[in-house]
């Protein structure tokens, strides 16, 4: 879930024209590579594993069932879709949004927990929950796709350890440690320039007892979407790898949620993993620059479209904000395929094959892709890609899911190892 910051008032739209044009005139056609028989059948061969998809925003609010079969739905995430690019295990995001959901963040997760389940439970023969490294391997081998869960955002906890607690009991097995809020107890790259924001210099204490028990429960200490000072605090703290669940290069594309390539080579050190978000402003320069242009225009939108519901008796939700926030990402020309594997490439380059993933951000970004990635279905495109920059097939099973089930293990051991030294 992605959200960009304004440029200051006087300069936005101006900037907004000058990069509409000068985008339009130098778009390229690239929907990425056709894909070769010895690149579906590495791919086949491969448990793959996204880390981040917001689809649960689509199960609790249209609602929306993932065995839709519908020709024309335009999300990311569906078994249909998910069959065809061979996604073997996704985590579901459960994300509450801060301000709609004020006073009630630890009911609108249980509500999205719930969500997960429920389509689990209506598609068992498909899929099933997993939460472990061994559940996943095992739907892999049942040929069913394995659902798994993350929170994004700490607010979620209520500044209550027992609510984490609670909440990986259910199965969630990764935590955001702030969405583009500052929480309590952790400083957000989302507001670190609005000085209406009481900010803590990174992690709190509290905030550095949360990763610990995160570390004791066996959850990943997720840094997207963190302030660089959050970052460093979690780094020195975490008696386990760290994940970026959606996050890319900032080497590539200066924006605060995109991580520099000391954090990129700190994670490597940490033994961590970064998966690339693949949101068109955090891979694209131009796109980012646009995006931020428009970005007072388009919250006037949504915030108008929105009362306008209200006005109307009707309660809005995520649904309708995406709808408005759709039309809006419109107006930018998509940047082309190779932008993806660009970010997939400098991080490899920056940390070792061993350091980076795939954490797509799917029905998170307002269908705000790079051209030809339009659902899972096409994810067979980045195996060829990164075929054609001359990724042995060993390397390419690694990105695609190899490294995330390596952390996953280590993490699940660092668990066991704290939980072993409390009972001597």
């Amino acid at each position: 879930m992605t959200t960009p910051k304004p440029l200051p008032k006087l300069l936005a739209f101006s900037c907004a024209m000058l990069l509409l044009s000068s985008m339009l005139s130098l778009a390229q056609t690239d929907s990425g590579p056709a894909v070769s028989a010895r690149a579906r059948a590495v791919h086949d061969s491969a448990i793959v594993v996204d880390t981040h998809a917001d689809t649960p925003q689509r199960f609790l609010d249209e609602p929306f069932d993932i065995g839709n079969t519908d020709p024309k739905d335009i999300g990311h995430i569906s078994l249909e879709k998910i069959h065809a690019g061979n996604l073997g295990a996704e985590f579901f995001s459960i994300w509450v949004e801060p301000e709609v959901n004020r006073g009630h963040f630890a009911e609108k997760t249980f509500d999205l927990i719930d969500s997960v389940y429920e389509q689990a439970a209506k598609h068992s023969d498909r899929m099933m929950l997993a939460f472990s490294t061994e559940d996943i391997e095992r739907a892999h081998k049942q040929k069913r796709f394995a659902a798994l869960m993350g929170i994004e955002g700490g607010h979620s906890i209520e500044n209550d350890i027992h609510l984490l607690r609670a909440y990986y009991h259910l199965g969630v097995r990764y935590m955001t440690l702030s969405w583009s809020n500052t929480n309590e107890w952790a400083d957000s790259s989302g507001d670190m320039d609005d000085p209406k924001v009481q900010h803590h210099n990174g992690l709190t204490d509290f905030g550095k007892q949360v990763v610990l028990e995160m570390n004791r429960l066996g959850m990943m200490v997720d840094i997207s979407h963190v302030a660089d000072k959050t970052f460093w605090d979690a780094i020195a703290t975490s008696k386990a790898p760290l994940i970026a669940s959606h996050s890319s290069a900032r080497a590539l594309t200066d924006a605060p949620r995109n991580m520099t390539d000391d954090m990129l080579k700190a994670v490597a050190k940490n033994g961590g993993v970064v998966d690339v978000n693949f949101f068109s402003g955090f891979l694209d320069q131009r796109y980012w620059d646009a995006t931020k242009a428009q970005h007072k225009d388009q919250d006037a939108a949504v915030h108008d479209y929105l009362e306008k519901l209200k006005a109307e008796g009707k309660t809005p939700t995520f649904v309708d904000e995406e709808r408005i926030s759709r039309e809006w990402a419109a107006k930018i020309p998509r940047p082309p395929f190779h932008t993806l594997i660009d970010h997939i490439d400098h991080i490899a380059k920056v940390t070792g094959v061993d350091h980076v993933g795939l954490g797509s951000d799917f029905d998170g970004v307002s269908g705000a892709t790079p051209q030809g990635m339009d659902s899972a279905a096409d994810l067979p495109k980045i195996t060829q890609a990164l075929l054609d920059r001359g990724y042995s097939a060993e390397d390419v099973h690694k990105i695609l899911g190899g490294n995330v089930l390596r952390v996953f293990k280590e993490v699940e051991r660092v668990s066991r190892e704290m939980q072993g030294s409390q009972t001597k």
